[in-house]
């Protein structure tokens, strides 16, 4: 009997039969299956009802359990006996009736042995239960023939607590006396009628396990009484220490980790530092990250348990994304596919239907039915970025580039590259696959930076590109990077293309002979070089004779940066220099790579250092002592290069970059142009005509007569340019710019509050100095503050900048105190 819905254990049944939850990894009606199949019973039928395809395709036909299984499918409810009715045809000799969601491990052998020694029509399979309230309660005589049935009944009708397990054996005789033109209860109807009739109904109580999974609480105990052993089960796995099962292929740093009893499934992942609390059940593919912790809970398959996140005596459903240091309570349910924010906190007793998204940050005091945070957003502010094998697998990429592909022209030509790890080749193959299906031919780079595939869209005309990198915080998350023609960032209107073909799933699908082709180019560094040596004063770099240290991070960069500094006659000591496919560069990271140039340029007596992050896009600067030029610093270098030597045209930074930019091109024949605080915004201003140059805080700078994006060689050797004919150490250059006082704080803000916040401040500030260029930035005689809420999480931006450090942390307290002013007053609007 497998037609059950399931509906006090949703919200794990919203979307699966209740015969289908998991039982320490498997589902619970596999378990009942191998029962049948332990004593003997080879010839099963399954009626189904609620989602019958997704017991169907489990199980098929019962090869893989050596049993003959078929199936019979009720079109509308027809009650226990109306749906065995149904199935009949097949039933003509005594037949084992047993629930598929009720776990049990009792003897069905003895069970048909007393039916025949009794001949009876019907025996009862009977359990004795602390609390026969919720059952059917049945009453036999010594010899066990039923006297009379109680469906349900109150504590002053309880006369035996041997209730009715839904398990029976029935003589196909029986069968005549159920109607086939309404539905009809065995217990209820068909019982009682027999009982009426004189025919033999005996009970049989039996021994062993036995435990209707009704409830999220019944369902958790039997998890925890199958790790118990309080029920015999065929547990996969090895057995070690006692009472912890561990499948295959997981991967475990440390046995100590886990706490028994546990049942750690097959190719879960436990990170060094994470532990599995006793009464642990995860299913196959589960991850847990580093500091995770696990305790009383069962955890279904491929989900994501991230960094420090703690889940106390939850049940957690499929595929589930739960950030780092997030807060799981007892008895909190959580369905398939729901995705939980970082740092948010789910209280006691909480149930979140499958699907749902709850912010970063938030506090759920309430089950989450209806409500849903969706987003048709695919894009953030740094390209598309996901978890590997998490957030972004290969079909993900590929339905990705499909939609990629849909928003180009047929025949369109497209640029692909990565960084050197396995996970990048992973996605940008699937890309690759998801492009040609589209009828887009591809130009694989293989591992090479993205400044060189970004050259090539802007020199050979391809129509646009993608790069799969590392995302720079997180080592296990992807980052794509897209581009259009000539070479600057994907344009959000582009972004809304590529985002309407991949949610709406409308993607166009090529006959096969028009595939899109993929081609390999040859000598696209050598190209890269060239072309950028040619917008360079070489003889001026050459006469300066640089001696450098060159910290490539482990980035593609190292591919490339040899063929211009080589002709520019500079001398290089390098570090970190190729890309690994074991990927040992991720150890340390940034932080490392300055650590090493910084110890490595006095040592061998370097004019400065370069440090490249893994992306070969952003560039760190050592001056010739040895200490690092903070990237606000190194930003105003640039300019006040660029302005003393005289050249002449416009510079773009976004809205949030210091007013000291302003400055430092009094006087001079520069011209500033601000730009929204997005990557693409500022690239689509630096083609535009005029624009010599174009940069941002942390170390990404564009010079446009090359090419208009970050590109970490042509920043550097646009540097030795510009250095060359000055003849003075770097140190001395940095010392005489301003000192840095502009600050950036982050404040957390839900996401129904960003628009109010933003209006209410547009119309407190109205007949002020405001620039919205971007949010809203107010200028008063101290300075200006700026509020910008950001497009990916739910908080709110703030920068300030006075004449002093006090003076732009002033500013963005008084910002801070009229937002949470506003804050306050739509919450306590809501309360009344």
């Amino acid at each position: 009997m497998a037609g059950g819905e399931g509906t006090r254990l949703r919200p794990l049944t919203s979307n699966q039969p209740k015969p289908m939850v998991p039982i320490v990894g498997k589902p619970c009606m596999e378990h009942i299956l191998e029962l049948l199949k332990a004593h003997g019973f080879e010839d099963v039928i399954v009626t189904v009802a609620f989602l019958p395809q997704a017991i169907r395709s489990y199980f098929g036909g019962g090869d893989a359990l050596g049993i003959d299984l078929g199936y019979s499918v009720e079109e509308s409810p027809l009650g226990t006996a109306g749906s065995v009715k149904l199935a009949s045809a097949r039933l003509d000799d005594t037949f084992l009736v047993i629930s598929g969601d009720a776990l049990c491990d009792v003897d069905l052998t003895r069970l048909v042995a007393f039916h025949r020694e009794k001949q009876a029509s019907v025996t009862i399979g009977l359990k004795s239960v602390e609390n026969p309230l919720e059952f059917g309660i049945v009453v036999t005589d010594d010899e066990g023939r039923v006297e009379r049935f109680l469906e349900k009944p109150s504590w002053g009708q309880v006369f035996s607590d041997t209730i009715n397990t839904g398990i029976y054996v029935v003589d196909a005789e029986v069968m005549k006396h159920v109607p086939t033109d309404r539905p009809y209860d065995f217990s209820k109807e068909l019982f009682p009628l027999l009982l009426e009739m004189g025919r033999p109904i005996y009970g049989c109580v039996l021994d062993g396990y036995w435990q209707d999974i009704g409830n999220l609480e019944q369902y958790r105990q039997a998890n925890f009484d199958a790790l118990d052993e309080k029920v015999r089960l065929d547990i996969s796995g090895i057995r070690i220490r006692g009472n912890i099962w561990v499948g295959e292929g997981v991967d475990l740093h440390d046995l100590d980790a886990i706490e028994g009893p546990a049942y750690i499934g097959n190719y879960c992942r436990i990170a060094p530092d994470a532990s599995v609390g006793s009464y642990s059940v995860l299913s196959t593919s589960v991850t847990l990250r580093e500091r995770a912790r696990v305790s009383r809970s069962v955890i279904d398959a491929a989900t994501y348990v991230g960094r420090s996140a703690v889940i106390e005596g939850a049940v957690v459903g499929r595929a589930c994304d739960v950030r780092a240091h997030t807060r799981v309570h007892e008895g909190v349910a959580i369905g398939d596919e729901v995705k939980i924010g970082a740092e948010s906190v789910i209280m006691p007793g909480v149930r979140i239907y499958p699907y749902k998204e709850v912010e970063t940050g938030s506090h759920i005091f309430e089950s989450l039915i209806w409500e849903s945070r969706g987003t048709t957003r695919v894009f953030g502010k740094d390209g598309v970025t996901g978890l590997v094998n998490v957030d972004l697998t290969p079909d993900t990429a590929v339905r990705l580039a499909a939609a990629f592909g849909t928003a180009l022209k047929r025949g369109a030509r497209v640029v692909a590259s990565r960084e050197g790890s396995p996970a990048c080749r992973m996605i940008k193959r699937a890309m690759i696959s998801g492009l040609s299906s589209t009828g887009v031919e591809v130009a694989d780079l293989r591992v090479i930076p993205a400044g060189v595939g970004r050259h090539l869209v802007k020199s050979e005309g391809y129509a646009a590109g993608f790069h799969v990198g590392i995302s720079t915080s997180d080592p296990e998350a992807i980052r794509i990077q897209f581009f259009e023609q000539p070479g600057i960032e994907m344009t959000p209107d582009m972004q809304k293309e590529v985002e309407k073909h991949f949610t709406r799933g409308e993607l166009r699908r090529v006959a096969a002979a028009e595939v899109g082709s993929i081609s390999y180019p040859a000598r696209v560094r050598e190209s890269y070089a060239n072309d950028l040596l040619e917008t360079l004063d070489v003889e001026a770099i050459r006469a300066r004779g640089f001696r450098l240290v060159v910290d490539y991070g482990f980035s593609a960069s190292s591919y490339v940066l040899p063929l211009v500094l080589g002709p520019l006659g500079v001398e290089a000591v390098a570090a970190h220099a190729f890309p690994s496919e074991g990927d040992g560069g991720m150890a340390g990271g940034l932080a490392a790579s300055i650590g090493q140039a910084k110890r490595l340029v006095p040592a061998v007596g370097a004019d400065l250092g370069a440090v490249f992050d893994r992306a070969g896009e952003r560039l760190y600067l050592i001056d010739e002592q040895a200490r690092e030029i903070p990237v606000e610093q190194a930003l105003l270098l640039y300019l006040s290069l660029i302005g003393s030597s005289g050249r002449t045209g416009r510079l773009a930074f976004p809205i949030t970059v210091t007013s000291q930019v302003d400055r430092l091109v009094e006087g001079t024949e520069l011209e500033i142009v601000r730009t929204r605080a997005s990557l693409p915004e500022l690239t689509k201003a630096a083609v535009e005509d005029g624009v010599v140059f174009a940069g941002a805080v942390g170390g990404g700078y564009v010079f446009p007569d090359f090419l208009p994006g970050y590109d970490a060689v042509a920043s550097l050797a646009k540097l030795l340019e510009l250095l060359a004919t000055v003849a003075r150490p770097i140190s001395e250059l940095v010392a005489e710019l301003p000192a840095p006082t502009l600050i950036h704080r982050q404040m957390p803000c839900p996401w129904a509050l960003k628009g109010l916040i933003m209006r209410v401040l547009n119309e407190r500030m109205a007949g002020r100095d405001v620039d919205l260029t971007d949010g809203i930035k107010v200028f008063s005689e101290r300075g200006w503050a700026q509020v910008l809420p950001d497009p990916d999480e739910p908080l709110v931006h703030l920068y300030a900048e006075g004449e002093t450090i006090e003076e732009s942390e002033e500013l963005a307290a008084e910002l801070r105190e009229v937002i949470e002013e506003i804050e306050q007053g739509e919450a306590a609007a809501a309360r009344s």
